[in-house]
């Protein structure tokens, strides 16, 4: 859908998981932009596939910021749910030291991969003041209750539960079922109450004391509480991948809209999984590749980077040593036109018609795709083909020195959104 379709002007058209359609953006609050990005659980180290996520959301930021709007974003990070704890009594660690570890590479990663840091970097472990708060206020309402020292959320109490993965209530069982851990594996839903409070019990390695009683929040309430401590309640968008439509997203809605009384964000955007050879990756196929295992290939962070974004973020993206080596190729190719662009520029003083036409089409090819639900792919494949043709025309002494500035500085503005030219327009 192209986004000139919208109201006659040109827009930003995102698809947004609630209403599963394309839709044009507008921010709540004129220029400025609150979003929420479903960070990393810190229990162990992020691969490549949680670094999709991370690169498309990061590219939604810096379009958004190209456009003129001013992104406020606060990525969560996950530390004291289930499994940072049990991973912690398996290594006879703290369960801050563990979850600090990885919290220090994911920096490192985010560095290379030139994504860039939020505005607000909350964590479970320091926003349990807010998750107490939330939970009083769902008690209060009759939409959590106590049993056997922890507090449930009852789903059924909340008009539009599962509204966002488009659960059909009406198979929801009237049983009465409690589901006690912070997650369970698969994609199957629960269909039952949530832990939302972890009440305490003896031998408990983390816990707090609070107004409702010794504790620890429980994963479902989590991120609604690193909302209220940071962006607030309503919010233009939060993002994750794919796999938080399950049993996540909806948790963060029914914990947050009963309080608040709003909406809690306007467009929801998930990125799709990433595959090894096909596959999902897992330790038990031994197919997980971390970030430091691809620079020791010989690929740098922009590289790596543009392998990520180089597709739709709503299409499975399958990783294989030959894909990246032929996205590297590509990136490579880029290189090597912007430097006979600017090295080959001549003398003239008079700007081709030719040259001219091609400038003025490498932006606007790159914003009628990005503008088309951040459409990388495209954007790239019409901005090399366009550098292709000022390539050959440069070759035939038809690019002045002026012309090669004015390439160089659309690319920078494209660059600072891609971030994948590194050292090619210094």
């Amino acid at each position: 859908m192209d986004s000139t379709q919208f109201k006659g002007i040109k827009l930003l058209v995102l698809y947004n998981s609630m209403t599963g359609a394309v839709e044009p953006f507008e921010a709540l609050e004129n220029r400025e932009v609150k979003m929420f990005t479903c960070g990393p659980s810190i229990y162990q180290r992020p691969h490549i596939g949680n670094y999709r996520t991370f690169v498309f959301e990061d590219i939604l930021q810096r379009y958004l910021e190209y456009l003129g709007y001013r992104v406020i974003r606060a990525l969560n990070f996950t530390d004291i749910e289930d499994k940072s704890i049990e991973e912690a009594q398996k290594r006879n660690m703290d369960v801050l030291e563990l979850t600090q570890q990885y919290a220090d590479i994911f920096y490192e990663d985010i560095k290379l991969l030139k994504i860039e840091p939020p505005t607000c970097n909350p964590r479970s472990s320091t926003s349990v003041d807010r998750a107490v708060l939330l939970i009083q206020e769902l008690l209060k309402k009759g939409h959590a209750y106590w049993y056997k020292g922890n507090v449930y959320f009852d789903p059924l109490t909340f008009e539009g539960f599962g509204k966002l993965a488009h659960l059909d209530m009406s198979r929801w069982p009237r049983v009465k079922r409690r589901f006690h851990r912070d997650t369970y594996p698969g994609d199957r839903w629960n269909r039952g109450d949530f832990i939302i409070w972890r009440g305490y019990k003896e031998g408990a390695i983390i816990y707090w004391d609070t107004a409702i009683g010794r504790g620890a929040p429980a994963w479902n309430i989590q991120d609604a509480a690193m909302l209220l401590q940071t962006l607030g309640l309503s919010i233009d968008i939060l993002a994750g991948g794919e796999d938080n439509l399950v049993r996540h997203h909806d948790y963060i809605i029914a914990t947050t809209e009963p309080v608040s009384g709003r909406q809690l964000a306007r467009y929801w955007l998930h990125c799709a999984h990433l595959l090894v050879n096909g596959k999902k990756m897992s330790k038990s196929r031994g197919n997980i590749i971390y970030i430091d295992d691809l620079q020791r290939a010989g690929y740098t962070g922009e590289e790596i980077r543009f392998f990520l974004v180089y597709g739709h973020y709503k299409k499975k993206l399958d990783f294989s040593h030959d894909r990246i080596k032929k996205t590297s190729l590509k990136l490579k190719q880029a290189y090597g036109m912007i430097n006979t662009i600017r090295n080959l520029g001549t003398g003239m003083h008079k700007t081709d018609n030719a040259v001219n036409e091609l400038i003025m089409r490498l932006k606007r090819d790159f914003e009628k795709n990005m503008d088309n639900d951040l459409n990388v792919k495209p954007a790239f494949d019409s901005m090399l083909n366009t550098l292709s043709g000022l390539t050959e025309l440069a070759e035939k002494s038809r690019v002045t020195p002026g012309d090669a500035e004015r390439i160089t500085a659309v690319l920078k503005s494209i660059d600072r959104v891609l971030q994948v030219f590194g050292q090619s327009l210094i």
